[in-house]
Formats: C-alpha cells, structure tokens, sequence
C-alpha cells in the first residue's frame, strides 16, 4: 500500500464556487479522491491537506489559520510518516495582489517546498518521497464583489505559473502536470472548480502517479 499526501488549498480541499457561504464538493468530486479512485484505493492511502488560501511560502495574516505553506509542511510530514509521495498544488493565492502576485516568487516558493521534502529528518528505513508539481487552474475573470478585484493582476500571472513550475521541476527531478491543461475555472469567482473539472484534475494526474510509484 502506498500513501500519497496532496497538498494544496482550497482547490484541494474541494470549495464549491456556487454555494455562496463557502461550502464544499462532496468527498467524491474531490480532485484527490478522484486520484485515489484511478489508481485503486487496494493500492493507496490518499492524504488530502487542503487549506482555502494556503499559499506556497507566503503569509497572509488576515487569515484564521498559518496559510503559509512552507510552515505547517513539516509537522504535516512528520504527522502522515512514511509517505511515498507528495503531489503539491498550490500558487493560486500567491497571485493574490496583497500577497505578491507574482508567478516566479510562487515558483520560488514550490521549489522551497521541495526541498523541505527532500532534506526532512524522517525515521530510519523511511523512503524520502517522491514529489508532483502541479500547476493550478488559471485564473479566470468574474463578477465576484471581492475576488475580481483580489485576482485582477493575478489573472495575467496565473498564465506564467506553468512555465516557472516546470523549469522548477526539471532542475529539481520532479514530475510536472499542468492542471489548465484539463480544467477550468468557474466564472462564479474566477477561482475555485465546479465538480467535473475539480475530478478531471485527480484523474488525469493517474497514469503519472502510477508510474511514478511504479503500481
């Protein structure tokens, strides 16, 4: 059995862009659980961490929570030890205009992710896993009262986060996966994923895991 943490925000955590007070997809329309469905839950323990506006290495002290990536990462490590792999995606509210908005410091903030995994004192005998970078979705304009404005730069950006992601991932020996290439935004807020297209992520990224992990 192989155990695979995906990490991410509120992408991963399934947010329902057309429930108004933030709800969430059912646990089946969730990119991660359509990822374990694919591979075959005989064969792996999917971990899903997703936190709405987590972002690569950034902080965001507006929030209730840590929302900065790089922080809680190795206590989520040492929590879910041994894992095999750890598909990551987040940047999404890196391009928020009061937190940098920019595609390259996202790209920068995965690359520390990386290396958080690669280099944590995990137990004796344990496997260092392996690491999926994913790209997000575009950002897409909307009407949103608050989230057209918070992703207004971010929306130009969002198109240079795939390019930074997988020249980040080539230097460091990562897989890639560009999710735009399989899902869209909703209009509603621009953002977040309807069910289909938050399940298309999950099930394209099989038959790259499966190789990964070799199942």
């Amino acid at each position: 059995m192989k155990t695979i943490l995906c990490y991410g925000d509120s992408l991963t955590y399934g947010a329902d862009p057309s429930i108004a007070t933030g709800g969430r997809h059912a646990y089946e329309n969730r990119w991660p659980t359509a990822l374990g469905e694919g591979l075959g839950h005989d064969k792996v323990r999917i971990i899903a961490e997703g936190l709405g506006g987590r972002t690569t290495a950034f902080d965001d002290h507006s929030a209730l929570a840590d929302r900065n990536g790089t922080r809680i990462l190795p206590t989520l490590l040492d929590s879910h030890k041994p894992l095999d792999a750890v598909v990551i995606m987040l940047g999404t509210n890196d391009m928020k205009s009061y937190i940098n908005g920019s595609a390259l410091a996202a790209a920068m903030g995965m690359k520390r992710l990386v290396q958080i995994i690669r280099t944590f004192a995990y137990d004796v005998g344990m496997p260092v896993p392996k690491v999926v970078l994913v790209s997000p979705p575009l950002c897409v304009a909307t009407d949103h009262p608050d989230l057209s404005t918070m992703f207004r730069h971010g929306m130009t950006e969002s198109h240079l986060l795939a390019g930074h992601y997988e020249r980040v991932a080539s230097e460091l020996g990562c897989a890639f996966f560009d999710a735009a290439t399989v899902a869209m935004a909703s209009p509603i807020d621009g953002v977040h994923l309807d069910a289909a297209n938050s399940r298309a992520i999950g099930t394209a990224l099989v038959p790259m895991v499966a190789g990964i992990l070799e199942i």
